[in-house]
């Protein structure tokens, strides 16, 4: 990796997975290849799985003869920490140029009622005083 690149916690596939089992609450390996559009051979999403577990991001239990794999962190735990990463490494901390870059999305602009909800979010901060 070059200087000043960085890395997503989770492969495309894996953040995949984790969505599906976050979703789902928790899942076998069949339950996640049922959630997947084309999904890989069933050893493939197993291995997935069980680097999900080994990175900390899963763990299961046994029922019956099937692991059912469960996250470790809520999702809102873990989509502060991504969110943090992204505003650290993409944005240079500016929350800022965030809002700016997903306002001026060329391939998806905010409709009237996120924009609303956007205004009434920021008015609600200062009152806080974020």
């Amino acid at each position: 990796m070059k200087n000043g690149e960085t890395r997503s916690p989770f492969s495309r596939r894996e953040r995949q997975i984790m969505e599906i089992i976050y979703r789902l609450g928790r899942a076998s390996v069949s339950d996640v290849m049922e959630e997947m559009p084309d999904p890989p051979s069933y050893s493939a999403v197993r291995a997935s799985l069980r680097i999900l577990e080994e990175k900390g991001h899963l763990s299961h239990e046994q029922v019956g003869r099937r692991y059912m794999y469960l996250p470790v962190v809520a999702r809102e735990k873990a989509r502060g920490s991504v969110l943090r990463g992204l505003l650290e490494n993409f944005f240079g901390g500016s929350r800022s140029k965030l809002v700016a870059a997903l306002l001026d999305d060329p391939d998806g602009k905010p409709s009237e009622e996120e924009l609303e909800v956007i205004s009434r979010l920021i008015k609600a901060a200062r009152r806080e005083g974020n």
